[in-house]
């Protein structure tokens, strides 16, 4: 059984999953989160971190409602509102930058479209194809989209993979200032340490499959402007506790 609903006034995202299931190709089950709990504080950003296939993606799936197939429960915030920002940018090629964004916010004003578009860059680009933008320029158009509907939860899986180190740091900045600014609730997964320090405000750490949250570490505020020795003291703490779950999970460890 599992239940996944708006709070209607709760200040946090909450998640409990006491557990979620995959069939492998020999349709025995494979257990692909067990146990996991994560609480998100109202206008704050948690960043999830974690071996490679430990289930990060699954994680998202489940908040957003697109896997309904798990025990647990997960309490969203207030309304329960969503926007998401997918591994690949899934612009539907046909239309237009903008069109692509009032397909998922049909009733956002024109003029709240406009000063998105310009916030992200993105104005030069309105009546552009997705064919015609390069992969920066595309998961811009994928972030315009998610926020265009004015989220409660925004969900950003790995919104910088793929991207050369600049485009990256531009990109990474840009996500930060926002959050910053609307203060919405932002749940972001990530494979990378700094990258998740730098939009974090709150860092869940994920053990291997099946995954559950080994520690969670608090960012200091603001930590836009946080220094560089804490940065790497909180990196160095967050990778002592990966390799500490790491090596639990190794068979014949004590």
């Amino acid at each position: 059984m599992n239940d996944t609903s708006p709070a209607g006034g709760a200040a946090s995202l909450d998640v409990s999953i006491a557990s979620k299931d995959y069939h492998s190709a020999s349709g025995r089950p494979l257990r692909a989160l067990e146990g996991l709990r994560l609480t998100l504080p109202a206008g704050q950003a948690g960043a999830v971190v974690g071996p490679s296939g430990c289930g990060k993606t699954t994680l998202l799936r489940l908040i957003a409602g697109l896997d309904k197939d798990y025990f647990g429960t997960i309490v969203l915030p207030e309304h329960g509102r969503l926007g998401m920002v997918f591994q690949e940018p899934r612009l539907l090629p046909w239309r237009s930058v903008i069109d692509n964004i009032r397909v998922a916010a049909p009733q956002a004003p024109e003029d709240d479209i406009a000063a998105l578009l310009d916030e992200l860059g993105l104005a030069e680009h309105a009546a552009h194809f997705p064919r015609e933008l390069s992969l920066g320029l595309a998961r811009r158009v994928a972030l315009a989209r998610a926020l265009a509907v004015k989220p409660d939860l925004l969900l950003l899986d790995e919104p910088l993979v793929s991207l050369d180190a600049a485009l990256a740091r531009d990109l990474r900045e840009m996500i930060a200032r926002l959050i910053d600014e609307r203060r919405i609730t932002t749940l972001i997964v990530t494979h990378d340490l700094r990258e998740a320090i730098a939009l974090g405000d709150r860092l869940f750490l994920l053990s291997a499959r099946p995954a559950h949250v080994v520690a969670t570490i608090d960012v200091p505020a603001p930590r836009r402007t946080l220094a560089k020795e804490t940065a790497e003291r909180l990196e160095a703490q967050a990778r002592d506790a990966l390799a500490a779950a790491h090596a639990g999970s190794q068979p014949g460890h004590p």
